[in-house]
């Protein structure tokens, strides 16, 4: 019979990845239901969980130091600001909610504190399949991605269990950080179920990532500022008993304004520190235009509705925004394409 990948032993899988030491990051608020079921289908390859409770009010870290007694005879606690670890398992409890970003955040810390070599997300409510795991740590252990993440857009069998309200929202979100994160190849921008090098995350200013639920976006703005090679790994969307966190009424305009902040971020950051970049001077000339062109066109629009030859002036300037920033987004994306890979080795 053929055993499932989450149940090969660890020596076998870690000829795979070529000796790797896997560590994975489960954040935790209010999962009670979920989270132990999640610990204790971890792949045997996984050399260390660190389940970050991000000061839930319910029996979450009851249940998660249940588990450490069953995975593991060390049962010292660590805790946030350093200490001690258990063999397998190493709870992390925050003394007040920071978000979703943050306690990935603590755990990505406590994963480099101990040696990790790649570092994975699995969210604690169910949703991640952890026979989809070794697909996105391969592509990072093998050298050929710096970051890897799960993609459930790509296939329509994949999104069937999306309603098409996350559809929508999930959509538009990735659209807005394909454009401000330079990844246009990518889809699925709020899935977390992701994969990380050690060296990356060193490279990274984790004290500057958003710490709630624009973490992800964040994080794939400030990959692109530090050229890292990102991969998709296609899977279904997985959906329960269990309550989306998320209001995509209220977390799709918040988000786009930091998207928006993030998007300058990375134009100043990567176009113009050093050298000027064409890329920068486009979009500067493009937007910069078009926010002229529409305010000359508010402001003038009804005292000069007779004036056609200066409305059509005002037209002309916004359409040659529109041109001059298409242009500049077209460069950005010829500029970034070989950042996203397929995760083959050459």
């Amino acid at each position: 019979m053929t055993r499932s990948r989450a149940q090969l032993s660890g020596s076998a899988v870690s000829d795979v990845f070529r000796g790797a030491r896997v560590g994975v990051v489960i954040p935790v608020y209010n999962e009670a239901a979920f989270v132990g079921e999640v610990v204790d289908t971890l792949p045997a390859f996984v050399d260390r969980a660190y389940v970050v409770d991000d000061c839930s009010t319910d029996d979450t870290w009851r249940v998660v130091q249940e588990r450490q007694a069953a995975h593991a005879t060390d049962t010292v606690v660590r805790q946030a600001d350093g200490g001690r670890f258990g063999p397998s398992l190493v709870p992390i409890r925050h003394d007040s909610n920071r978000g979703r970003g943050a306690a990935v955040k603590t755990g990505y810390r406590a994963a480099l504190g101990d040696g990790m070599d790649v570092v994975a997300v699995m969210d604690g409510d169910g949703q991640m399949d952890p026979d989809r795991l070794d697909d996105l740590v391969r592509p990072v252990a093998d050298g050929v991605a710096d970051y890897a993440k799960g993609n459930r857009l790509g296939a329509p069998e994949h999104r069937s269990e999306m309603t098409a309200w996350r559809r929508f929202g999930n959509r538009l979100l990735s659209v807005l950080t394909r454009v401000a994160s330079g990844y246009w190849g990518t889809s699925d921008s709020q899935n977390g179920y992701t994969a990380i090098s050690a060296d990356t995350l060193e490279a990274l200013d984790l004290e500057e990532v958003y710490d709630g639920y624009g973490f992800l976006n964040d994080m794939l703005v400030r990959l692109n500022v530090l050229d890292a090679r990102v991969v998709e790994v296609p899977m279904p969307a997985i959906y329960g008993d269990e309550e989306s966190g998320i209001e995509y009424r209220s977390f799709v305009p918040a988000l786009s304004l930091l998207l928006a902040q993030l998007f300058a971020w990375r134009l100043t950051t990567k176009y113009t520190v050093g050298q000027l970049h064409p890329v920068a001077v486009l979009y500067g000339l493009g937007l910069g235009s078009g926010a002229f062109g529409l305010g000359y066109v508010t402001h003038w629009f009804a005292p000069l509705a007779d004036e056609a030859g200066r409305l059509q002036l005002a037209f002309v300037i916004l359409g040659t925004s529109a041109t001059v920033t298409l242009v500049a987004l077209a460069l950005d994306r010829l500029h970034n394409r070989h950042l996203v890979t397929d995760g083959e080795r050459p």
